[in-house]
Order: C-alpha cells, then sequence, then structure tokens
C-alpha cells in the first residue's frame, strides 16, 4: 500500500473513532453522591401525600395520591435525564393503595378517599408504561387502603390494610392475606399474619415477604411470610415504631441486600436498615426532608423517596446512595480509556507506515 493511501486510511479510522467518542461522552454518568448519602433530585411537578411510587425498565411512576383532592395524575420520572413527564392519569381517582410491577406492568389495587372519610375500594387497575394504556382487572376481594403489595414468583400478595374508621365495625383492620394471580386474573386466600398490619413498610428479599411496623398494637414487630410454605415467622423488631414509612430493598448486585425502612411517623427523616441474613437493625443517613406517606421505587440500587405529608414535603424527591453502594467510576474514566485507546491505535498506525514492507524488496 502506497504511504499517502495508508496514512488517510489511518486519518480516517482515526476520525471515526473520535466522532464515537463525541457521541458516547454526553451519556457517561455521572457520580451525584457516595455510599449512604442524599442527593435532591428534582421535585415532582404535583406534590402529593399516599401517591403509589413504582419502577419499571428505569423509569419511575408516581400515581394518583392526594393534595386538596384525590388525583388520577400519572407522572414519569427519568433518573437519567433528572426529568419529569405527565402520562395518560389513572382512570379513577385514589391515594393510599397498593402498587405492584409484573411484567412491566404496574397494578394499582384498593386504596380509598381522604385517608378514612370516604370509601374504600377493592378497584385493580393496571397500568402499561410502553403503551401509556389502563385496563380494569379482577377487584381484590377485600376493599382496603394502607396496605403494600409484594410479587413473588408471578404471584401479587396483599396483606392487612385498613377500611375506613368505624367504631361500630372492630374489623375495619382485616387481617387477611390476599393474593392475585395475573396470568389466571383470579384471586386466592393465603395464611393472614399473626399481628394486624396496616400503614406498614413492605418489602421482599429473597422471595420473602417482610412487614415492618406500621401503626395499631406490637408496631414494633418485624413479620416475615414464607409464600413457598405459606407461612409467617417473626424478626428483629425495629427500633424505632413508624407508621406512614416506606421500605425498599437493595439487590445485592451493586449493593448488600438490605430492607431500607425510611421516614414515617413520628421518625419522620429516619432511615432505619434491616439485614435479613443476620436479622439486626442499623441507621443509615437521615433523609433531607423530613416526611410521612411517601413512596420509594429502587433503580439500579439506588433509592428515590418521592412525595410525603405537606407540599413541599409532597413534592420532595431524593436519591439516597445505600450503605455498602459499590462506587461507578468517575465520570471522566470512560474517557480517559477513551483517549488512550485513540493514542495507541494512532502509535500502530504510525508504526506500520514506517515498516518496511520486506516482501517487495525480495521481489
Amino acid at each position: 500500500m502506497v504511504p499517502k493511501m495508508k496514512e488517510k486510511r489511518a486519518a480516517l479510522i482515526l476520525l471515526l473513532i473520535l466522532c464515537s467518542l463525541m457521541v458516547a461522552i454526553p451519556n457517561i454518568d455521572i457520580v451525584r453522591a457516595s455510599e449512604d448519602s442524599w442527593a435532591i433530585m428534582t421535585p415532582v411537578p404535583q406534590g402529593r401525600l399516599g401517591a403509589g411510587v413504582a419502577a419499571v425498565n428505569g423509569k419511575i411512576y408516581v400515581i394518583g395520591g392526594i393534595y386538596v383532592d384525590i388525583l388520577d395524575i400519572n407522572q414519569e420520572y427519568d433518573p437519567a435525564t433528572d426529568t419529569w413527564t405527565t402520562k395518560t392519569p389513572m382512570p379513577t381517582p385514589r391515594s393510599a393503595f397498593a402498587t405492584a410491577v409484573y411484567q412491566n406492568k404496574i397494578y394499582v389495587i384498593g386504596g380509598g378517599g381522604d385517608f378514612g372519610v370516604d370509601e374504600v375500594t377493592g378497584l385493580n387497575e393496571v397500568y402499561d408504561p410502553l403503551r401509556d394504556t389502563w385496563e380494569t382487572k379482577t377487584s381484590m376481594p377485600t376493599a382496603r387502603q394502607f396496605l403494600c403489595a409484594n410479587v413473588v414468583n408471578g404471584k401479587i400478595y396483599l396483606i392487612g390494610g385498613s377500611k375506613p374508621v368505624n367504631l361500630n365495625d372492630p374489623s375495619f383492620v382485616p387481617n387477611v392475606n390476599e393474593v392475585y394471580d395475573p396470568e389466571t386474573d383470579s384471586w386466592t386466600t393465603k395464611t393472614p399474619p399473626p399481628v394486624q398490619p396496616s400503614n406498614y413498610a413492605s418489602a421482599v428479599v429473597d422471595d420473602k415477604i417482610y412487614i415492618i411496623s406500621g401503626s395499631g398494637d406490637n408496631d414494633t414487630l418485624t413479620q416475615i411470610y414464607d409464600p413457598e410454605t405459606d407461612s409467617w415467622s417473626f424478626g428483629a423488631e425495629i427500633p424505632t415504631p413508624v407508621w406512614g414509612a416506606v421500605a425498599g430493598a437493595t439487590t445485592g448486585i451493586m449493593a448488600p441486600k438490605r430492607i431500607y425502612v425510611i421516614g414515617g411517623y413520628p421518625a419522620f427523616n429516619l432511615v432505619q436498615i434491616y439485614d435479613p441474613e443476620t436479622d439486626a437493625w442499623t441507621t443509615g443517613a437521615q433523609m433531607p426532608t423530613n416526611r410521612y406517606g411517601l413512596g420509594v421505587a429502587v433503580v439500579n440500587d439506588r433509592l428515590y423517596a418521592i412525595g410525603g405529608s405537606g407540599y413541599d414535603a409532597g413534592r420532595a424527591n431524593e436519591q439516597y446512595t445505600p450503605v455498602g453502594y459499590i462506587p461507578e467510576f468517575p465520570s471522566w474514566t470512560p474517557l480517559l480509556i477513551m483517549l488512550l485507546g485513540v493514542s495507541i491505535i494512532a502509535v500502530i498506525y504510525k508504526r506500520s507506515l514506517h515498516k518496511p514492507n520486506y516482501g517487495r524488496r525480495m521481489k
């Protein structure tokens, strides 16, 4: 090959690499925080209390809730860009319902009106973020609010909760464990918990459901349900009992498997951390905004605490980097690697341009 053609070829390859570098740089994640720390993100456009919060494909959806009126609003948050987008509203306005994600669809089940003033419902409405559409499924048998939904092996478990307060009806906290099968759109009943829970925090670790604290008697309890054996056990009691708190679990990929119980009354900004393996509690860095009635979503083992009591708190969107989080590369590391790659390629091609062509000399 003629030296000038070699030079043109080398220049073209280097140009392509540099173009790729320019495209890649804007997409490099910037590490905002170290482990056990909080970052303030873009607030929710519509502040509210008692909204449903769920994550699908790296996006977070904040649905319904209450602010003056019961809301049907549905807003999508993109952690990668720290931006909000309005989506198709929920068909039935409500708050204090349970949310669960199964096969990239969000199930919004139960809930009520003005926290015990209005009637509760067993409605089961499903949101498809890909199509931005809603559909209605078979309602939950026992209408209630202030409950959580957890997915284990393709089934959605809805445990405890409450009806509107009625002094003439001592069963306003129904002790039930109802299970929904999305594949058959049907409900079954399983063993209820030892102690009736309401307004509790809940998460799943290793296919076991943890029901933590809440309102009512024995509010320090950690009740553990094993769907495989349909049986209950107890874990270590939570140090500070709370109601209206939320719980999110890390996966063990970017951070150790832990359950984080965040906020609630009367602790408000406390972060209590449960280790299922050692059955022990510790505390983490306090949440910047005091609140209860908030929601939480976990994306890449970072927790997003969204909404809650009060207008300012209701707009809060705060990101928590958990204990033991694996540090990501600094934002400049991929750039450095790319530049080194370009330099190495440039050196190789420069040498190849000056390499003698022994084959031609022998002819």
